[in-house]
């Protein structure tokens, strides 16, 4: 899902594309993973928008990630 908030700009809500932060640097896939490929080949496509359209990535799995992002009551824009 991807929101195009005014102030903050672009975010997208990753859900389960990555399951550990570190794969997204180390392009490893969990052996759980239906078809390796095709989950890499996703991903590369989705790191391309990212690049190119300046979106933030928010990983649902990404405890550090989050425990970093705003909590209620403050709130993005």
């Amino acid at each position: 899902m991807i929101l195009k908030l005014a102030k903050t700009g672009n975010v997208m809500v990753a859900g389960d594309l990555y399951h550990y932060p570190e794969e997204r640097t180390t392009h490893n896939v969990p052996t759980f993973e239906y078809n390796k490929e095709q989950s890499l080949a996703s991903r590369a496509m989705i790191e391309d928008y990212i690049k190119k359209n300046h979106t933030q990535m928010w990983r649902g799995h990404d405890f550090t990630g989050s425990m970093r992002l705003k909590k209620s009551p403050e709130y993005y824009e």
